[in-house]
């Protein structure tokens, strides 16, 4: 692939090395670079007034680009921010559940049953999109499409009903999950939880 292609995945790379070293980026943490991928496309979306609107991350990496080419010491010095601030929430933010430790049980118990109304939503990505946008304007950067993600199984989950697809339902619903993104921006301590394997801390 050209390097427009992976711009925006190649400039993070070289930013969250140099932010923390002791990352192994292309090994055990490459989890982290993804997820800061889709996080930084999902903050340039909302800052370009892309939410909701069919842009390709092909697309916004060209943008980038272009704009990296026009000016690329103020782009180098914002990314250097802008990593610095993620990696802090992601530290904040991510809890790793190791292994099948019975204190993470009941956390995959809720991640389960949380599944089964979100397969009958329609429209989707569309609704992610929206509350990952309000999580953005309200100072969440790390993990933004995820967390929105929770929010909207967790609220489905305590409404148990049949008009799954109602307009009017799924409007309350994404009404009340904005309101809990605005609420969780203010809040301390972790919001997504990873299961990995309990070998992953002596993996070579």
């Amino acid at each position: 692939m050209g390097i427009s292609r992976n711009f925006i995945e190649i400039l993070l790379l070289e930013k969250l090395e140099y932010a923390d070293p002791t990352l192994d980026i292309m090994g055990p943490d490459y989890r982290v670079l993804q997820t800061a991928y889709r996080d930084f496309v999902n903050y340039l979306k909302f800052h370009w007034n892309l939410i909701g609107k069919n842009a390709s991350r092909w697309e916004l990496s060209d943008k980038l680009e272009r704009q990296f080419q026009k000016d690329s010491i103020e782009l180098e010095a914002f990314l250097t921010v802008w990593v610095t601030m993620w990696l802090r929430k992601w530290k904040e933010r991510v809890k790793l559940l190791i292994g099948d430790q019975d204190e993470n049980k009941e956390v995959f118990k809720q991640l389960k049953i949380a599944e089964a109304n979100w397969k009958k939503i329609e429209h989707k990505q569309e609704l992610i999109e929206v509350v990952t946008g309000s999580l953005i304007k309200n100072g969440e950067i790390c993990g933004t499409e995820i967390i929105a993600e929770s929010l909207l199984k967790g609220e489905l989950k305590r409404k148990r009903t049949r008009t799954l697809n109602d307009k009017k339902h799924i409007l309350k619903i994404v009404n009340n999950v904005l309101r809990r993104a605005r609420e969780i921006s203010q809040s301390k301590g972790p919001l997504i939880f990873v299961k990995i394997d309990k070998n992953y801390y002596s993996s070579e």
